[in-house]
């Protein structure tokens, strides 16, 4: 089982500096001021950061305008939409060389069916457990709903992944899954990512990748 990692909710210079450290194939800032891990409007990426890591910035019912300001100064790989954006704007976003990765939150009630529209306009889904708030709520869902999602689209998962359960992803082995999104399950504080506890999710998924290869 390959999957790859996105460490997202960083904001903290040094600790960019870290993270990068550790090779996460993506790092995600948000763009939303509602959130706490809110990158600010004078956010600026270290000089050296690497650029193996793929650049995400995380947004929320945002105009394309700002959108498209934003990851030209920032030189982001993908927005990625937590909101109600349209297929439209996903489409015009990426008309503009900007990779799209659409946001779907899941519960028991949640029809897959309502991904096929943004199919042609995104380069990745992103299934995040339903909440109280646009993602961050720091709990998993039945990751069993998935065996419904049948579309063409690789997805991140996100949703409360922590070192303590990531086990647990091996029950998707042979589902389209391309990424694992951690935030709040490996931090020290709001914003913070534990090297500790970074270091701890990537052994367990190496473990992964060296039992799926065997």
């Amino acid at each position: 089982m390959n999957v790859k990692l996105k460490v997202c909710g960083m904001r903290d210079g040094m600790n960019v500096l870290e993270v990068s450290l550790l090779r996460p194939d993506y790092m995600g800032f948000i763009f939303y001021d509602k959130s706490p891990r809110y990158v600010g409007e004078n956010f600026s990426l270290p000089e050296f950061f690497p650029s193996s890591i793929k650049r995400v910035g995380v947004f929320v019912n945002e105009t394309v305008e700002n959108m498209t300001r934003i990851a030209k100064q920032l030189q982001l790989d993908y927005v990625q939409l937590h909101g109600h954006e349209s297929v439209e704007v996903c489409q015009e976003m990426k008309s503009k060389g900007i990779g799209v990765i659409k946001v779907f939150s899941v519960d028991e009630e949640f029809d897959f069916n309502g991904t096929k529209p943004y199919q042609p306009v995104s380069d990745y889904f992103l299934f995040d457990t339903k909440g109280k708030y646009y993602g961050g709520n720091a709990q998993l869902f039945d990751w069993s709903l998935l065996k419904k999602y049948d579309q063409q689209v690789p997805f991140f998962l996100s949703g409360g992944i922590t070192p303590d359960n990531i086990g647990t992803v091996t029950a998707l082995n042979g589902m389209n899954i391309h990424a694992l999104d951690v935030n709040s399950g490996v931090e020290a504080a709001p914003a913070m990512k534990s090297i500790d506890k970074l270091n701890s999710l990537i052994s367990q998924i190496t473990h992964l990748h060296t039992k799926s290869n065997v």
